[in-house]
């Protein structure tokens, strides 16, 4: 990742396409869910003007030099819809499927034809006319928690703490390590990589420092704090202001960061109010609850502290864990904390970076979407994992002339927000009681063996997922998958639609038993490199669901009905994605993890690494269709039985000629 030579598109695509993806998973895709298709779904605050960066306060985001990158196109209609259909078809019966045509052929000489011509005449006056539309409508609009439902966890490597100086040491470490990557990303140093001969945009990365989300009514906000001095630490429900800079502006060396963590440990025995539960909750209750907590003068100050900090440090209660269950507990603990008898109110999830830390060994990010994708956090901790072997680079750093911690004092609750308390706790821990995580660790192969078949890993795994899907429901799921647009000005992400007629061939190949393993090799080839061909396209913003979402949106600005093309059953059940996924590289055994998109489906986010492959997957006890282990354990056998078909294939003797 830290490499300044310029990379070839296909290296882009296996190291770029998802670093994130961040990150993305749920909440990238709910307003294709939401609003591509359920238009009552969608906030009047779409349709409000400009079309400006949402945020409240007049801090912005330090702007970095200014790089040659593309503008957002406004694609071709009928190219669109040709896409579209080709990426419903498996998913659709075949009436559904001609009423699904019959519709886009309506719509293309029609609404669709008028909402085209907005759109382009948009696209021509904006650099990016997606990239302001998307911030609002998929992120600070949206209402579900981010707990769960859209901040992913991201895992560092499991520690063995021998003693509390050990565990204040490494989180000094941490802390001292994330501000000093600040440095870098402040000074422009980090890469400017190519996919082509396209540079790919790095604003993102000063977008995440001092960023908080803010609960509002209807449409939340964003503060940005680049030039914090601070971090907040929440022990024991408790806040704390802790200084990372001295007086003179010097990063503050880590021992004596983890001089004033162990004081702040020492200095509460007891939890406090849990008013970080509070920001867990949907973000109407939580607005609710804000407006009350803000009433306080001395509330609205510690607030303010906390939502200027670069990024918050959770130092969690000890969690006991069985070897089983390690990875498990480690994820769910980064996505959810655990409910409230754990971790949970021990949070802030607005701020975009919270570090989680356990004395017993665990630690990792929980990442709030809304101002960037991951490929900052994932940036973030391949620098981290990078200097941790080296103790040289923690002994600088100022060692005085610097402001201790202090506590952030909250007024006891009101009556009114008493009951938000209560009322959000019931929430979390609901939420807590129904969400399934089961983390594989698959040691059959990694990317070393699939490279040798000349098979993309990512395009690989995306097929394994869907022959998994297919041996539990004995139906096509509609899958997405994150790539990302960092080749034009802004750009976010568009979906990669890994569900295909090549897809499906090969699951029900795969479950034939007449088929010959010829055959079966031959439509995992197909499979794999239609699902590359579509991460092309999808990496150079030529997919299908942002273009038909921009279509929508324009209708929603200016007033006009939305189109019934979008109550097509081919618009909906192509975009109802049952698999929400991501790839996540790292060389560390480590992963990132998140929830399912729809009642009915899963998440799962993976790590393919040289010689095994990291799938954390999930989904909702309340639904009696899934289960995350029994998609984990499909996962597993899919995987084993392609690779023994490769096998088999690679063995037979080629014939003579």
């Amino acid at each position: 990742m830290y490499r300044n030579q310029r990379l070839s598109q296909l290296e882009v695509l296996e190291e770029h396409k998802d670093n994130m993806p961040i990150i993305t998973r749920r909440v990238l895709t709910n307003l294709t869910k939401n609003a591509l298709y359920s238009p009552s779904k969608v906030s009047s605050a779409l349709c409000a003007a400009p079309m400006s960066q949402p945020h409240v306060g007049n801090a912005q985001p330090y702007s970095m030099q200014r790089q040659a990158l593309l503008k957002f196109p406004a694609l071709k209609l009928e190219e669109t819809l040709s896409k579209f259909l080709k990426t419903a078809e498996p998913v659709l019966t075949p009436a559904e499927l001609e009423e699904t045509k019959r519709m886009a052929v309506e719509f293309q000489s029609k609404d669709g034809a008028e909402l085209q011509k907005i759109l382009e005449k948009v696209a021509e006056s904006q650099e990016n006319w997606l990239a302001p539309r998307w911030l609002k409508s998929a992120y600070l609009s949206y209402r579900d928690p981010v707990t769960v439902y859209s901040s992913p966890g991201m895992t560092f490597p499991l520690q063995h703490f021998k003693t509390s100086a050990d565990y204040y040491m490494y989180t000094a470490k941490l802390i001292q390590g994330l501000v000093k990557y600040k440095k870098e990303v402040d000074e422009g140093k980090v890469p400017v990589v190519k996919m082509g001969k396209n540079e790919l945009d790095n604003s993102q990365f000063s977008a995440v420092y001092g960023t908080c989300r803010i609960p509002l009514p209807v449409q939340d906000g964003l503060e940005y704090h680049p030039k914090s001095q601070h971090v907040a630490v929440v022990y024991k429900n408790h806040f704390f202001k802790l200084p990372v800079y001295n007086k003179n502006g010097v990063i503050i060396n880590a021992k004596v960061l983890a001089e004033q963590l162990q004081q702040i440990a020492n200095s509460e025995n007891k939890s406090g109010i849990p008013f970080g539960v509070l920001s867990t909750d949907s973000r109407d209750n939580w607005a609710a609850a804000y407006a009350e907590l803000m009433k306080s003068p001395t509330n609205a100050q510690s607030v303010k502290v906390i939502q200027q900090s670069l990024f918050t440090v959770s130092m969690d209660e000890v969690v006991p864990f069985s070897k089983e269950e390690v990875f498990n507990v480690l994820g769910l603990q980064l996505i959810h904390g655990g409910g409230t008898s754990q971790n949970s109110g021990n949070r802030w999830m607005d701020k975009t970076i919270q570090v989680v830390v356990n004395p017993n060994g665990m630690s990792g990010f929980c990442y709030e979407h809304s101002p960037a994708e991951g490929q900052p956090i994932a940036m973030m901790t391949d620098y981290i994992n990078k200097i941790f072997p080296n103790p040289k680079e923690f002994e600088d750093g100022a060692n005085d002339n610097y402001e201790a911690f202090s506590k952030l004092p909250f007024d006891q609750p009101s009556p009114v927000l008493e009951e938000k308390l209560k009322e959000s706790t019931q929430n979390v821990n609901k939420l807590v009681d129904d969400l399934q995580l089961e983390v594989l660790q698959y040691k059959g192969y990694g990317k070393d063996f699939l490279k040798k078949q000349k098979l993309s890993p990512d395009s690989f795994v995306q097929m394994a997922l869907q022959y998994a899907f297919y041996k539990l429901h004995k139906c096509a799921g509609a899958q997405y998958e994150t790539a990302h647009l960092r080749i034009y000005y802004g750009g976010r992400t568009e979906t990669i639609r890994s569900c295909s007629n090549e897809s499906l061939a090969f699951a029900k190949a795969m479950m034939d038993p007449k088929c010959s393993d010829e055959a079966r090799v031959d439509l995992l080839r197909k499979a794999v490199n239609g699902h590359r061909e579509y991460t092309t396209m999808a990496l150079q913003g030529r997919g299908v669901d942002r273009h038909l979402l921009g279509l929508k949106l324009m209708a929603l600005e200016n007033n006009k009905p939305i189109p019934k093309f979008y109550q097509a059953p081919g618009v909906v059940k192509s975009a109802h994605f049952r698999i929400s996924t991501s790839q996540v590289a790292s060389p560390n055994e480590a992963f990132m993890c998140y929830g399912p998109l729809t009642h009915d489906g899963y998440g799962c986010c993976y790590n393919p690494r040289d010689f095994d492959i990291f799938l954390a997957c999930s989904a909702w006890q309340s639904n009696d269709q899934t289960c995350a282990k029994r998609f984990a354990k499909a996962i597993s056998e899919a995987l084993t039985s392609m690779r023994e078909l490769l096998e088999r294939a690679g063995e037979k003797p080629k014939a003579k000629l």
